[in-house]
C-alpha cells in the first residue's frame, strides 16, 4: 500500500528537541501546526529543548514529606509538648474516672 492508494500524506516537518542528558529527540509535526517550544524527552522524561547549547534543566523533585514532617513545620517544639502534656492530662483523669479501662 502507498501513497497512491491512500492519498498524498500532508506535509510535514522534522524538529529536533535537546534534553539535559544529552539525547536528540526527532519529532514530526505538520507543517501547519504550531511547534512547541518544549517536548519531553522519550528515553529518559526530562524536558527538551529547540536550543541544543540550552536544554532546559531538570525539574527539582521535592522528596516525599510525612505527616509529622508537615506537623512539624506548623508546631514549634514548644507547641508541641503543651498539646502533648494537655492530651497526657486529658488520658489520665478519664482513666481516674473510669471512662477507659486499660
Amino acid at each position: 500500500m502507498g501513497e497512491a492508494e491512500r492519498g498524498e500524506a500532508a506535509p510535514r516537518q522534522a524538529v529536533t528537541y535537546f534534553c539535559a542528558h544529552g539525547h536528540r529527540s526527532v519529532i514530526t509535526f505538520s507543517v501547519e501546526a504550531a511547534v512547541p517550544e518544549s517536548w519531553d524527552c522519550p528515553k529518559c522524561g526530562l524536558p527538551g529543548s529547540l536550543d541544543s547549547d540550552n536544554p532546559p534543566p531538570a525539574p527539582k523533585i521535592e522528596p516525599y514529606k510525612t505527616h509529622l514532617a508537615y506537623v512539624k513545620e506548623r508546631r514549634s517544639d514548644k507547641e508541641a509538648q503543651v498539646i502533648l502534656d494537655e492530651a497526657i492530662q486529658l488520658l489520665r483523669s478519664r482513666r481516674k474516672s473510669g471512662e477507659i479501662i486499660f
